[in-house]
């Protein structure tokens, strides 16, 4: 039983850190732009409108992701908890992998929103030039 209380735990840290983060970024971007913490990319770092806004965007991404491989998780947990712990170890590392592919994944949907509503030098598109 030991083993795969290892492994329901190995398998939560993505889901649970995409939760946590998401509802965290959904909330407020992290005060100023820097290169140690936060959704740090060249269009999101280019001022604080696009800072704050990919922080927005990709906490929401992550919020929704992060909550079904957190489901998901629980549900495979429940099926692995019946069979040999040899296959449980393989599965769980395939779906460990699945849950990171997911995380830099979810990325692409918020550079696209930024490149939608930010041009190259981030200012917003919507906004008129006077």
């Amino acid at each position: 039983m030991g083993i795969l209380i290892s492994i329901l735990i190995c398998d939560l840290l993505i889901p649970v850190t995409m939760f946590a983060f998401g509802l965290y970024f959904s909330n407020r971007a992290p005060k100023s732009i820097n290169h140690l913490f936060g959704y740090r990319t060249t269009m999101s770092m280019k001022n604080k409108d696009t800072w704050e806004f990919a922080h927005k965007y990709c906490g929401k991404v992550w919020l929704i992701v992060g909550t079904v491989l957190l489901l998901v998780t629980l549900v495979l947990f429940l099926l692995l908890s019946r069979v040999d712990t040899d296959v449980a170890e393989t599965v769980s590392l395939i779906f460990c992998t699945v849950q990171l592919v997911c995380l830099l994944v979810s990325i692409i949907p918020t550079e696209r929103a930024l490149k939608r509503n930010f041009d190259s030098n981030g200012i917003r598109k919507n906004n008129v030039s006077k």
